[in-house]
């Protein structure tokens, strides 16, 4: 045996050793997130199983010289914390209490304590679906629960029959008395799944059993392999342990493996010693006193995830040169690949789904708010039939041929935007759309289903207003999304998806609460939710608000509030009526995105400004319209300091009534013109370049490559239009002085939502 590393953590917020199980969850659950060759991990079983008793094991393994003559020379507890050498005092399992010795009470004490930990221990593991991560269960390609018995069983009886150095590396952190007495333990059957790469030999899922001993701090990993005849069995040279320890007030994290000569890397499932020394180390003791509920569920967590793999790499080849031909302005990679990574999620949960219901035909779908269509291209390419619907067409639909339905045109929440025929409605950063899609998903029938991916936090009319300090906007905003789901008769799942975006959580309205006879009710339900929000009709005077729906109540805070809710149909007003709205205000977004930023507003325009302002900060001295061939030998005119308003009163009424239109106004326009001007609390003075802080010497690769891009591509304004010329020297100042100077702009695609 040997330690392949050992880290002191500091524990000022007593999270110990709580913390150090729920960092263990996150390595046997989402193993992941540490390292990135692999997909994720299954949970297939779990059992509180016994090691031998003592005496039935044959002679106790001890720390002399005698067990080392007996172990292998090349496996073994021989080589520990240091060769020969006994662990801390202590023990390296945690040792909660501070006294050296316990009595009666206190050992019955820890032995609670022990209890306790177990319990929270197993937490992390209790939720989710079957053979998902998060719970142990039979899932696709899953052994039964039965074989970790056998499993555990002849593992056990390996152990009693002589195999005294494994034996050892169980036991050697416990107390002589929990060697006597029957010792249990936590004990998992799961299955790592490695990423599949087109380019290298597909490395097969592999199957361990990891040992959880929570009383004393250890767990360890047995990686099982198949022998001649097919049987499993614990592969010995791989296994390794993660150990918590305590002596004398200090916190050990710690990583072991059993035959550190004889350990197998493929450097996918089975990293370096190395590695588990230091990356895995690291990250396990940082997550111990520093890891917090998320709030959200494991990626992946209601699909397969070796589908998943599969499908994903599949997909991503196929329309990898999506990347290289990419139209639109928007960054090629993140889009398409997003687009490839929702795609394969769809398509194994609609798999699953056909095979829960026994149904051979591919669901159909429509997209509402499909934006560039690359998801609704994917998903007609593989069979499903389906049509994407937006505002504003996209250049990119020209490229993907007519089997792609896309139709341009704006979505009103109204009894005509119905699908009756559809299966499944996609509402993928859909902004304006997301709280209604389940509604019209709802209302279409009772046969439709949804799928969303919230984004921009809308409320059925207007911008959703967080309502609890508590949460984060963004849990808030999916909890209200979860709740109309529910309003509308929903069973509304959660599961977080693996694409490159921050808000990457979807919402799964798959079955309905009620039988298909209580539509009417609860479409009257939908209807005073509805009424119920913010933007919705006020209830007529000295009527009775109807009560909250079962979600809001459960919801808490994000419910309706100071508004009343109107009987089914009260909330059509007349002209919502006769069009058959269902909320008059909704607003879909328009055709033609509105630039108010004062970045389309005419050049000639904006110099005239920028030159007018400079004027007045220069106290009416007028500016050079050419370019100053000698600097003056006086100081530097830096000009003085207005308020905005005083500016604003310099400027004629047509100026002012032009910059009016504009978001901002004239505040927006000087600070776009940041080369000339600087802008601070209401005042705009110019720019002084020798005041700009000197450049670090090591900056992030973005920010010099960006600065080395746009390095002597403009003019100095200064330079041609200070009487005094630039303050700095053409080395030294970013713009080019001149002509001779200036160096062609390197064009870059902008990063921008579709």
């Amino acid at each position: 045996m040997a330690e392949l590393g050992r880290v002191a953590v500091r524990d000022p917020d007593s999270l110990l050793p709580g913390g150090f199980w729920a960092a263990v969850a996150v390595w046997v659950e989402r193993p992941q997130v540490t390292n990135k060759r692999l997909c994720g991990a299954r949970l297939e079983a779990r059992r509180s199983v016994s090691l031998p008793r003592a005496e039935h094991a044959g002679p106790r393994p001890s720390s002399g010289p005698e067990r080392e003559e007996q172990a292998p020379a090349e496996c073994g507890p021989k080589e520990g914390p240091g060769h020969g050498q006994r662990f801390p005092e202590g023990g390296p399992g945690p040792r909660p209490s501070a006294g050296p010795e316990q009595g009666p009470q206190e050992s019955q004490g820890r032995r609670q304590q022990g209890e306790d930990q177990r319990e929270a221990a197993k937490a992390p593991l209790l939720s989710g679906a079957p053979g998902q991560p998060g719970k142990a269960g039979a899932g696709e390609g899953d052994f039964p629960a039965s074989d970790l018995d056998s499993l555990w069983d002849d593992f056990s009886r390996s152990l009693a029959s002589g195999n005294r150095e494994m034996l050892a590396f169980f036991t050697r952190s416990w107390a002589e008395s929990q060697l006597e007495a029957q010792h249990e333990l936590d004990v998992i059957l799961r299955t790592v799944i490695p990423k599949t790469n087109t380019h290298c030999p597909l490395s097969a899922p592999r199957r361990e059993i990891v040992v959880q001993d929570v009383l004393n701090g250890t767990v360890i990993f047995l990686p099982l392999e198949e022998d001649n005849e097919g049987n499993l069995k614990v592969k010995t040279s791989n296994v390794y342990q993660i150990q918590l320890s305590h002596s004398e007030g200090e916190w050990f994290i710690s990583v072991l493996i059993f035959c550190p000569e004889r350990w197998h890397s493929d450097g996918i499932v089975y990293p370096k010693p190395t590695w588990l020394g230091e990356e895995l180390l690291a990250k396990l003791a940082r997550w111990c006193v520093g890891s917090r509920q998320s709030g959200f569920k494991s990626t992946l967590s209601l699909i397969s995830i070796m589908k998943y793999s599969k499908a994903y790499q599949a997909l991503k080849e196929k329309y990898k040169d999506m990347v290289k031909v990419w139209p639109e302005v928007t960054d090629p990679e993140k889009f398409v690949y997003e687009d490839v990574a929702l795609a394969a999620y769809l398509l194994i949960l609609w798999e699953e789904e056909r095979a829960e219901r026994g149904e051979p035909t591919r669901q159909s779908f429509v997209d509402l708010g499909c934006g560039n269509g690359l998801l609704v291209h994917i998903l007609s390419s593989e069979g499903h039939p389906g049509r994407g619907i937006d505002v504003r067409r996209r250049k990119v639909w020209d490229m993907y041929g007519p089997e792609t339905h896309l139709e341009e045109s704006a979505i009103t929440p109204n009894d005509k935007t119905l699908f009756p025929d559809v299966d499944w409605l996609i509402g993928n950063h859909s902004d304006e759309l997301t709280p209604w899609i389940p509604v019209i998903a709802a209302r279409s029938s009772y046969n439709c289903r949804f799928f969303i991916v919230p984004c921009c936090f809308f409320d059925f009319i207007g911008k959703y207003q967080r309502r609890q300090s508590k949460k984060t906007q963004y849990r808030g905003y999916l909890d209200f999304i979860t709740e109309v789901g529910s309003t509308c008769g929903f069973h509304v799942e959660e599961d977080c998806l693996r694409i490159p975006s921050t808000k990457r959580v979807c919402l799964i309205g798959k079955s309905r609460t009620y039988p298909p006879a209580g539509e009417d009710s609860v479409d009257e339900r939908r209807t005073r939710y509805i009424n119920s929000r913010p933007g919705g009709p006020v209830s007529p005077p000295g009527q009775v608000p109807a009560p909250p729906p079962p979600g809001a109540a459960a919801g808490g805070a994000d419910g309706p509030e100071g508004r009343g809710a109107l009987d089914a149909g009260a909330g059509h007003t007349p002209e919502s009526s006769a069009e058959g709205l269902w909320l008059s205000g909704f607003h879909p977004r328009e055709k033609v995105k509105c630039v108010r930023n004062c970045a389309a507003l005419p050049r000639d325009f904006i110099d005239r400004v920028v030159l007018q302002v400079a004027n007045l900060l220069l106290g009416g001295k007028q500016l050079n319209m050419r370019s100053s061939q000698s600097r003056s030998a006086k100081a530097w005119n830096r000009g003085g300091s207005l308020s905005l308003a005083e500016v604003a009163g310099e400027l004629d009424r047509d100026t002012l009534r032009r910059l009016r239109r504009e978001r901002g106004g004239l505040r927006t326009l000087l600070r776009n013109s940041s080369q000339v001007f600087h802008v601070l609390n209401g005042r705009v003075r110019l720019r002084d370049w020798r005041e700009e802080r000197p450049r670090k010497e090591k900056e992030p690769e973005a920010k010099r490559r960006l600065f080395s891009e746009t390095f002597k591509t403009r003019i100095c304004w200064f330079f041609a239009h200070h009487p005094d010329g630039c303050v700095l020297p053409s080395d030294r100042c970013p713009f080019a002085h001149g002509p001779g100077e200036l160096r062609p702009a390197t064009t870059r695609k902008k990063k921008q939502p579709l």
